[in-house]
């Protein structure tokens, strides 16, 4: 008698022989525990970044600044951090990402408290850089996690989460520092944010393993789910040819096609999906983090709100965003099959028209907010795809420093936009930088068009 093909996959898989296998067969869902961690880590991380958007009008005051040096130091982080992502996907390559990712948590805690500790601006840029180089390696790991950890089907929801938790850090941050300002005053923020990094620094070593077949709490049902479809391992199920969600008008404007898999350094380089997609996350981020950093200062300067208003105002974008990047991960697996550029497409250009329309923002908060919010939620509708795009195409070996290129755009244009803003600012009015963000949006979406759209596997374009 003939084995069937479960059986067949059932004997490719080995699998660790300990109770737990036995005890958590019934519940195969610990990779969304993993999701969780990731979520509260990558939130804990934004939340440390935008802080300093919320005590900038006090620190101005407070050491005499003006809006170009604000805009140098806001910058700072991400210069800092842009330099370390190439070689921080190396250290990947060579060190576990469970041990960097723990050690990157706690320095990241340290840096965070020690800026509130500066007592000038030169101490502060020195912490607010090591803020950066501490921070680095946070996104490749959680990039790195998603791409061991969750079968193809699944990925683009957990990075749509990914993503969520880098906004949701800028949504809880401002109504709270925006209490501790009133009650401790502005170095208090960042005693009060270092804290939570270092229990989930602990959690993370104690619960994240790089891989799940390492992790005594995966279930073997589980790892079975996780490595099936990654490695289709169902012969019946390769030969089918399964049918394409999107129409054929949709493929051919996305330029979908077949592409090898990149498993080389050297190809990886020379790609220019991959240095295109950079580009393009270089001005999506600069628009995220001119939000992030200088909206609390154009609603107490421009629109003259008080502390507490400007802090609830401040998260409206962000709610937008926590929303805009979950249901953007599920529009992409469900409704686009895994197609990321549509989403890439759709993003950029209603958020030029989202962000253009700012010029003519009412003093309303109700009707502001609401600006603010779908702002927010165009913005981030592909913000994630930008770095889940290469997994697609990437083996997985060579993915984290792929990522790491990508974020390296993102992280020059985190550091770029608030500077240029800020010098903006100096000079003219609150609407010519909203002109200069709508116009980032709109050569990202030129630089998405150049970009190929890679076909899922066992996929036949529709004619």
């Amino acid at each position: 008698m003939s084995e069937t093909p479960e059986k067949k996959a059932a004997a490719t898989l080995t699998y660790p022989a300990t109770k737990s296998w036995a005890i958590m067969e019934k519940a195969p869902y610990y990779r969304w525990v993993v999701m969780i961690l990731i979520f509260a880590v990558y939130s804990i991380a934004t939340a440390d970044r935008a802080n300093l958007g919320m005590v900038m009008p006090y620190m101005k005051k407070e050491f005499g600044i003006s809006n170009t040096e604000a805009g140098m130091l806001l910058s700072l982080f991400f210069m800092v951090f842009a330099v370390g992502q190439i070689p921080i996907g190396f250290l990947y390559k060579k060190f576990p990402t469970r041990i960097i990712m723990t050690v990157a948590l706690l320095a990241t805690s340290i840096s965070t408290w020690l800026i509130g500790t500066s007592s000038n601006l030169a101490m502060m840029k020195l912490y607010r850089a090591l803020l950066g180089i501490s921070e680095a390696p946070l996104g490749i790991g959680c990039g790195n996690t998603i791409n061991q950890w969750f079968p193809p089907k699944e990925k683009g929801r957990a990075m749509g989460l990914y993503f969520a938790a880098m906004k949701a850090g800028p949504v809880i941050v401002p109504p709270i520092c925006a209490f501790i300002i009133l009650m401790w005053g502005w170095r208090a923020v960042f005693l009060a944010c270092s804290i939570p990094g270092i229990i989930f620094a602990i959690l993370w070593y104690f619960m994240v393993a790089n891989k799940p077949e390492e992790s005594p709490f995966v279930s073997a049902t589980e790892l079975k789910t996780i490595r099936d479809e990654d490695m289709q391992i169902d012969e019946k199920q390769k030969s089918k040819t399964r049918k394409n969600y999107c129409p054929a008008w949709v493929d051919k404007l996305i330029r979908t096609k077949k592409m090898t898999p990149i498993t080389s350094i050297r190809e990886m380089f020379l790609s220019w999906n991959i240095i295109g997609t950079g580009i393009c996350f270089l001005c999506m981020s600069g628009i995220i983090n001119t939000i992030m950093f200088w909206i609390p200062s154009y609603l107490v300067t421009e629109k003259g709100y008080t502390t507490l208003s400007m802090g609830m105002m401040t998260s409206a974008p962000f709610v937008g965003a926590v929303l805009g990047n979950m249901a953007g991960g599920w529009i992409s697996d469900r409704i686009f099959n895994k197609r990321r550029k549509p989403l890439m497409i759709i993003s950029t250009v209603f958020t030029s028209i989202a962000i253009y329309s700012l010029i003519f923002a009412p003093d309303n908060p109700a009707l502001l907010a609401v600006m603010l919010f779908l702002t927010g939620f165009l913005l981030n509708l592909s913000y994630w795809t930008y770095v889940s795009y290469p997994m697609a195409f990437t083996s997985k070996e060579i993915y984290p420093l792929a990522y790491s290129v990508v974020n390296t755009g993102g992280s020059i244009g985190g550091a770029f936009s608030p500077l240029v803003v800020g010098i903006i600012l100096d000079r003219f009015k609150w609407d010519m930088a909203f002109m200069f963000l709508a116009a980032c949006s709109i050569f990202a979406l030129f630089v998405v068009l150049t970009l190929s759209e890679p076909l899922p596997e066992g996929e036949e374009i529709m004619s």
